[in-house]
């Protein structure tokens, strides 16, 4: 299998950019909706005269519901490896691509899958700390948030799975989906937990479920357009065209995020330290 065959020769630039400008118009109103939610149930301000903690409580919401977007994307990079893997070797005893490398691949496959998923959900996790640290810094959040919706990203992907389990996929998402729930349990009771970390991780998971709905909504909107007007092919199974969406919308939180570092740059600029020798005179002269 190539490359090529994974993707729709019909998905011309025209209507990447057309889907490019809805993925992007969609998570604006995301942002807008958590800014408004913001303004009208809690009265935070942005303006330049706005309580600092205010301001920094608002970009801490639009920064979880970025940090579940890619998270979301980078689980499901997991899901499609193992997909595409286990359609090309259900092609391969079928009788087709017996080449030598590929041969290989098989046996390797074969012997040792477990340790290749093993190894997926691990690039998966480094894919994620190089899109939200580098690529797309998400400073606002700390490692506690950030792990948080990081396990929502798992669930969110689960209900994904779950539902393309129920409308026929044709693919065996089982083992994966396992995975996933192994992690999700493995962060609520680790060795060393306590009933009040426990109730602590339930509560943050109960408190971000806003931005998980959110995703799906933008998700199911966002699938609707691509498999209706045929940029997506349902031949190279849902989850195919599921994550070409979730690449569309990584790069749109892309262009966003930058957009809100240079908002707050020049809206809240920084107060520049002053030097020994400047509050020695400041001093003086006072």
């Amino acid at each position: 299998m190539t490359f090529e065959a994974y993707t729709n020769p019909d998905f011309t630039l025209d209507k990447k950019l057309i889907f490019f400008l809805v993925s992007f118009l969609g998570i604006s109103i995301c942002t807008f909706l958590i800014i408004l939610i913001e303004k009208l149930l809690f009265g935070v301000e942005v303006s330049k005269d706005a309580d600092p903690g205010d301001r920094k409580k608002l970009f801490h919401r639009i920064q979880r519901l970025y940090e579940m977007i890619i998270s979301g994307t980078s689980v499901m990079s997991f899901s499609v490896a193992y997909v595409v893997i286990n359609h090309i070797n259900t092609l391969y005893n079928a009788g087709q691509g017996h080449t030598e490398g590929m041969t290989n691949f098989i046996n390797l496959w074969t012997e040792g899958k477990d340790f290749i998923l093993l190894l997926l959900i691990l690039l998966s996790c480094i894919l994620n700390t190089v899109l939200d640290s580098f690529l797309i810094p998400l400073k606002e959040l700390d490692k506690s948030e950030k792990a948080t919706m990081r396990m929502l990203g798992m669930f969110y992907v689960i209900i994904i799975l779950m539902y393309l389990n129920m409308i026929g996929d044709k693919s065996q998402y089982g083992p994966v989906m396992m995975y996933y729930f192994g992690l999700m349990v493995g962060r609520f009771v680790y060795f060393d937990a306590s009933v009040a970390d426990f109730f602590a991780n339930i509560k943050n998971v109960f408190l971000n479920l806003p931005y998980l709905l959110m995703c799906l909504i933008l998700t199911i909107l966002l699938c609707t357009l691509g498999f209706g007007a045929g940029y997506f092919i349902e031949r190279n199974y849902y989850i195919v065209g599921i994550y070409y969406a979730h690449l569309f919308m990584l790069i749109c939180v892309f262009i966003l995020n930058i957009g809100l570092i240079i908002y707050k740059a020049v809206n809240y600029p920084k107060k520049r330290r002053l030097r020994p020798e400047e509050i020695h005179g400041y001093n003086n002269w006072q």
